[in-house]
């Protein structure tokens, strides 16, 4: 296992300076909103959803309760339903190490597992395992030094979530240079903006999510054999 991490350490880098600064922030929120940094590592080890956290944290804030809490956290999360689809032959025959990679499938993991081929030396497994553990613990480790930190210094976190936008454009564009075959991105792009201006900002996603994976799936077998699926 040690060789894996060593050698999936470089393809998990990108991860590291985003999740490092973002997990900062949210522990520096959640300090500020009474919890302290043993709270931040429970939550970022169980969670582990950067949206997630974030939107726990504002609901703590206000006094919503569980059920609310609950339910809107799954809705904000639908959309790892379908990221889910388009990983269940990667996941095949596995072993128990499926469910702790499902567990840990954020839009980051899944932009490098579905792009980069494992390193010389390793197997698929190893390497998907690897990249998954080792992004869970800078996620962790962010948390709970923004929390410590949060309650000595107080400072002003205004714009530090963009963090995460900008690094998913980053993996977006790597994807776009690993791929000749560029329709399964235009599919997921143009779709979702059709939504939006039909449906509003408020209805857009989860339309355009069915729409996207409805269009893949039934296009699976034309890039299939074309061998270029994403």
């Amino acid at each position: 296992m040690l060789k894996a991490l060593r050698k999936s350490f470089k393809y998990s880098l990108p991860i590291l300076f985003g999740y490092i600064p973002l997990g900062f922030a949210f522990g520096v929120m959640l300090q500020a909103a009474g919890y302290n940094a043993i709270w931040a590592f429970f939550m970022c080890v169980v969670i582990f959803s950067g949206t997630g956290q974030y939107l726990i944290v504002s609901m703590l804030a206000v006094g919503a309760s569980i059920p609310s809490v609950l339910l809107t956290t799954f809705l904000l999360h639908f959309r790892y339903f379908f990221y889910g689809l388009s990983m269940i032959d990667r996941y095949h025959r596995i072993g128990g190490l499926k469910w702790y990679l499902i567990f840990g499938l954020t839009d980051e993991t899944y932009a490098i597992l579905s792009t980069e081929k494992p390193p010389e030396g390793i197997t698929r497994q190893a390497f998907y395992a690897a990249v998954t553990f080792l992004n869970h613990c800078y996620w962790i480790i962010g948390g709970v030094l923004g929390a410590l930190v949060g309650g000595i210094l107080p400072f002003s976190t205004k714009g530090i979530e963009f963090v995460m936008t900008a690094l998913f454009s980053i993996l977006v564009v790597e994807q776009w240079k690993a791929h000749k075959n560029h329709l399964p991105a235009l599919i997921g792009f143009v779709l979702p903006i059709i939504s939006l201006v039909i449906l509003g900002a408020d209805n857009f996603l989860i339309p355009a999510l069915l729409a996207v994976s409805v269009v893949l799936m039934c296009m699976k077998p034309i890039l299939d054999k074309e061998g270029r699926l994403l």
